[in-house]
């Protein structure tokens, strides 16, 4: 079984914080844990005075991040009119109020669209003609001129947070609590477009939605491969020193994630990087030792080629059907943390179709997802499995 597969064995059995139950929709589910982002980061209060987001030398507390993303949250209802399902794209560098929009956006029960702040306007206007966002998070300086003349024509109002710090709408109020909503694991979380790693791609590729439930799951997620750490080291999983994480993707890419949600469900410090990172295709990240990160996962759902706990894999032939261990075919993965489905199908929400849809039948596209609303994510790459786990890896099936 190897020390790997007895430390999984130890966090994944019944009753262990890792355990696993089987879904209404057929992938597999944390059996605890939270089931919403909002319900997650709402543990994160309780942490006070420590240090949260380290930028140079600017820190900020937790009880300032989430005083702070509270209180937006209730601007975007109050102020703005935001309502649930709203999309609200965030164009933003690396910094500490690129957090605070996104956790204001989830406190209040909207959908976060993450996108590169380095796009041109052809990318970023199909994106906002694509999802049709109610509001578009901006820089002051570098990218509120821009990106104000090509939202105002997709109808989104353009918001800089450095004037809402400022002042510009009463500013942040500690005191205030997040608005009163009941946010449901089913609603959409997050959009993340495929394909937009680089400044070489002309159109984004289609948007992956993502529930609340598979956000949560990508929590756990990254808890579990906290967890695995831990124990690989010898160390009581929550009870070593609080970790200093070193943010290694730019915010907007879905890998990023994993840092983020692993810093905050310990209290550690997630530590940004003042210069420019290299950018990262966010589709076709795919680090040494078989990870797999995509839009459509939510972040990293395989650890050394081992599927997480809510995360299943199948190697699938050119017909759907299974492949015996050491046969080469593509990569199929269904789980918590996967994606619903692209926006614009009509299983998944409302919006002008912009990308592949679901297709029915025994071999749909690469990159499709054949039973939209939990089925199984046809991931395009090629792959062969040796006991459950990833053991080969071929590159792209396309």
């Amino acid at each position: 079984m190897g020390d790997l597969g007895r430390v999984v064995g130890a966090l994944t059995g019944p009753g262990a914080p890792f355990a696993v139950v089987r879904g209404e929709s057929g992938g597999l589910v944390y059996a605890s844990g939270p089931r919403t982002l909002r319900e997650f980061v709402e543990t994160t209060w309780a942490y006070g005075d420590r240090p949260f987001l380290v930028c140079g030398e600017r820190t900020w507390a937790y009880g300032e991040f989430f005083a702070s993303s509270a209180a937006l949250a209730g601007r975007l209802v109050g102020e703005y009119g935001l309502r649930g399902g709203d999309r609200v794209c965030i164009a933003m560098n690396d910094r500490p109020e690129w957090q605070v929009a996104f956790w204001a956006v989830q406190l209040a029960g909207l959908v976060a669209v993450p996108v590169d702040p380095s796009w041109g306007e052809e990318p970023f206007s199909y994106v906002v003609g694509d999802c049709a966002p109610r509001l578009v998070f901006a820089e002051r300086d570098r990218l509120l001129p821009s990106v104000a003349g090509w939202a105002s024509r997709a109808g989104a109002r353009v918001v800089s947070l450095e004037e809402e710090r400022e002042g510009g709408s009463g500013g942040f109020d500690p005191g205030v609590a997040p608005p009163d909503l009941d946010v449901r694991a089913e609603d959409p979380s997050t959009i993340f477009y495929t394909g937009t790693g680089t400044e070489r791609a002309a159109r984004p590729g289609p948007g992956a939605v993502a529930t609340q439930l598979a956000q949560a799951g990508a929590v756990m997620n990254a808890r579990f491969h906290a967890a695995v750490a831990d124990l690989g080291r010898g160390r009581v999983p929550g009870f070593g020193p609080v970790a200093a994480i070193p943010l290694t993707y730019p915010f907007f890419h879905p890998a990023s994630f994993a840092d983020v949600y692993r810093a905050m469900a310990v209290g550690g410090s997630l530590v940004m990087k003042e210069k420019e990172r290299e950018r990262d295709n966010p589709e076709k990240s795919l680090p040494v030792g078989l990870d797999l990160r995509l839009a459509e996962t939510s972040g990293p759902v395989l650890l050394d080629g081992r599927p997480t706990p809510v995360t299943e894999v199948r190697v699938a032939g050119p017909r759907g059907a299974s492949l015996p261990d050491g046969e080469v075919g593509e990569l199929w993965v269904r789980g918590q943390s996967l994606a619903i489905g692209y926006w614009g199908d009509p299983q998944v929400g409302p919006g002008p179709a912009s990308g592949p849809t679901p297709t029915p039948g025994p071999t749909p596209a690469p990159g499709a997802f054949p039973d939209a609303g939990g089925g199984w994510f046809m991931t395009g790459l090629r792959a062969a499995l040796g006991e459950g786990r990833v053991v080969r890896w071929d590159g792209d099936a396309r």
